[in-house]
């Protein structure tokens, strides 16, 4: 679906790339997700793939076209949801649908059953001045699914939202995933990108450190930690050690056999933790 080959970009007024040499590739009906802090360069990246950025060097291939030489039809098969979304203010939420819809030639989604769909339908006919943002983010989101695009990108989907609303998105960005929809994802935030991405590339200063599936990231590192507690002597004692070692942890198999063992937890790796120690930078 995706194939970036060697891409680098320096902005008009910048000394340096923003973007360096990056190159990866995105199966057909995958989600793929750009993880890294912010200025990494993912919002770069995601404007040079949705074809707004075309002053890039090297190469970007996505339905088999180069992306720099892309035509309309290109947006008639994407669609976008920026972090900031922008709107017509004094139009109401169903106005900006049906005035978005218009601009396609294929058919669209009812705006109704989306705006139901996030939660938005009492607010249909409210002015978009007067959404907050994490209404604004949903109103952004459903815009983005109006066409039916085969290819997705969004750009931290769920940011500002509430866990209940940000559930929601997450159930249907799985629906989109299901339908065989491409989907690139753009975010800081570690638990979606766990919990959504097929695989993830991590992003710093405007260069791929690394391109797995999340679990294969934290099986990488260091082995899984095991934290367990015991009574010994009328006192509660506790202890760490590595999964591999557990069997010969002799204080944690004296317990498991007499019955002393009062919990046991492992301390897994996150995929904030593999993050940090392959880059040496934070998420956020």
């Amino acid at each position: 679906m995706i194939d970036v080959q060697d891409v680098s970009l320096r902005y008009p007024s910048a000394k340096e790339d923003t973007i360096r040499g990056i190159s990866f590739e995105v199966r057909e009906g995958e989600i793929f997700g750009f993880l890294g802090p912010s200025g990494a360069g993912k919002s770069t990246m995601q404007r040079i793939l949705t074809g707004t950025l075309r002053d890039y060097r090297g190469s970007v291939r996505i339905f088999e076209s180069e992306i720099r030489h892309r035509t309309r039809w290109y947006y008639e098969s994407i669609g976008v949801d920026f972090e900031f979304p922008n709107f017509y203010g004094k139009f109401t939420a169903m106005e900006n649908l049906k005035y978005f819809a218009s601009l396609y030639s294929c058919g669209t989604a009812d705006p109704s059953e989306l705006l139901e769909r996030v939660g938005l339908h009492l607010d249909a006919h409210k002015k978009v001045a007067n959404y907050s943002k994490g209404m604004k983010m949903r109103l952004g989101f459903v815009r983005s699914l109006l066409h039916d695009p085969k290819l997705l990108f969004l750009d931290e989907p769920t940011s500002g939202l509430d866990p209940a609303n940000a559930r929601i998105l997450k159930d249907m960005i799985l629906e989109q995933k299901q339908l065989g929809k491409t989907i690139i994802l753009t975010t800081h935030n570690m638990h979606d990108a766990e919990e959504l991405c097929d695989r993830v590339a991590f992003i710093v200063d405007g260069r791929i450190k690394v391109v797995d599936t999340p679990h294969a990231l934290r099986r990488s590192q260091a082995d899984t930690k095991v934290e367990y507690s015991f009574s010994y002597n009328g006192k509660e004692s506790r202890n760490i050690t590595a999964l591999s070692d557990l069997a010969n942890a002799h204080d944690f198999q004296s317990a498991l056999k007499e019955g002393t063992l009062t919990s046991i937890h492992s301390k897994e790796q996150t995929l904030e933790d593999v993050f940090i120690a392959l880059t040496g930078r934070r998420l956020q």
